[in-house]
């Protein structure tokens, strides 16, 4: 077995990029079927509701199978674990594309779904691994680029396929993705170099960390203000701003493109420095969603305001993703994948905030930015607190070694 020496070249590797196309398939995997709900809805004789369904199992797999598969893949070969894991994605999409009974396409979601958090995890650990330790914050960048491509582009063109030619084309289409990223990681994915593997107990004991809980308590905390005004766009775009649905259709696009652009620029960041890049950027979420607040009475400076929040959030996924992985101990895949489990939770609580402000006319639409700014307040708050207690733990240290 060939194992692999981290690259010393300023250069994202090919294989990073290999990486970036599997989470391109696995986001548009997970929100496209926002886009095609109501075909669903309509063709399976189900309410909207139920079909909304499919989204939570979604979410659930990822959050409670994740980090559970996690600790049982991390004793096997990398490389064969992210093919086996786009298998298993692969074939819960076909399951999706074939069935027409809504049982059956509630299991296969959840199939879906538990590839994709140690998918996310062990692949954020193998990307840090094909680069100097300089350039760690920006291949995982360059990896989470492909979920924000998905936003970008395959949603998108995912529900225009759906709407076209139905609903099962879509999922069809995402599992030939998933073909062509089984192909591409097993020619260009190197095996990297055999590590030691903590037995489950010894992966749990990374959890007795408190920087670790704490890492994972600022990714909840400072991540629900993206999905709680970035959920409900649609309805804050033509409440608030009286913007067209057609015009929503192209603010998704421009959002996306910030969201992309955040990424690269949290990536350097956080090679950067990590703990500025965490402060500057939750600190710059939550101005930019005051100003989409004020800014939502006119059309043009309500989606300037929309791509500056769309740079500005998706700037904190590397730096979030990485102090985690900085405090995992003996166990960085599980500490990855918990904490796309966090991200997950965060979109939940963000879901819920931004659903019940929107379904309360007595504060709606329009107060999403601003009720999407208070938790992130939380988050900055715990980061500072976070980063005292752990220079307090590093004094601590070395005042130990120093009197031994």
């Amino acid at each position: 077995m060939s194992s692999l020496v981290p690259s010393t070249s300023t250069r994202m590797p090919l294989a990073v990029w290999v990486l970036t196309l599997s989470a391109f398939a696995i986001g548009t995997a997970e929100f496209v079927i926002a886009g095609i709900l109501l075909p669903v809805a309509q063709s399976l004789g189900i309410s909207d509701g139920a079909a909304g369904n499919l989204i939570t199992a979604y979410a659930l797999a990822i959050v409670i199978g994740g980090p559970i598969l996690t600790i049982y893949l991390s004793r096997f070969d990398r490389k064969r674990v992210l093919i086996g894991l786009m298998v298993l994605f692969t074939i819960g999409n076909i399951v999706s594309a074939t069935t027409r009974d809504y049982t059956v396409l509630l299991v296969s979601r959840v199939i879906t779904g538990l590839a994709q958090g140690p998918f996310y995890g062990i692949g954020a650990v193998v990307a840090t691994r094909m680069v100097s330790e300089g350039m760690a914050g920006r291949a995982v960048g360059q990896m989470f680029a492909g979920l924000t491509l998905a936003n970008v582009l395959g949603v998108p063109a995912g529900a225009w396929i759906g709407n076209a030619y139905g609903w099962s084309t879509t999922f069809w289409v995402v599992a030939l993705l998933g073909v062509g990223a089984i192909a591409a990681i097993a020619l260009l994915v190197p095996h990297i170099a055999a590590e030691k593997v903590a037995s489950v107990t010894g992966q749990l004991r990374a959890f007795r960390s408190r920087q670790l809980w704490l890492s994972l308590a600022i990714t909840v905390l400072g991540w629900t203000g993206f999905m709680t005004f970035y959920g409900y766009i649609s309805p804050v775009a033509q409440y608030a701003a009286g913007m067209t649905a057609t015009g929503v259709t192209g603010l998704l696009v421009v959002v996306g493109a910030g969201l992309v652009a955040g990424n690269a620029v949290g990536g350097r960041a956080a090679d950067a420095n990590l703990r500025r890049a965490l402060l500057g950027g939750v600190f710059a979420m939550i101005v930019s969603l005051v100003i989409v607040g004020f800014a939502a009475g006119n059309v043009w400076t309500f989606v300037l305001a929309s791509v500056v929040f769309g740079v500005a959030s998706f700037a904190n996924v590397p730096p979030m993703q990485m102090r985690v992985m900085r405090h995992a101990g003996s166990a960085p895949e599980l500490a990855a994948t918990a904490n796309i489990s966090a991200f997950n939770i965060a979109n939940a609580l963000g879901s819920v905030i931004g659903g019940y402000s929107v379904d309360h006319a007595s504060i709606g639409a329009a107060m999403v930015p601003f009720l999407a700014a208070v938790v992130p307040l939380f988050g900055l708050v715990l980061i500072v607190l976070a980063e005292r207690h752990g220079k307090a733990d590093r004094r601590s240290t070395l005042a130990a070694s120093d009197a031994t």
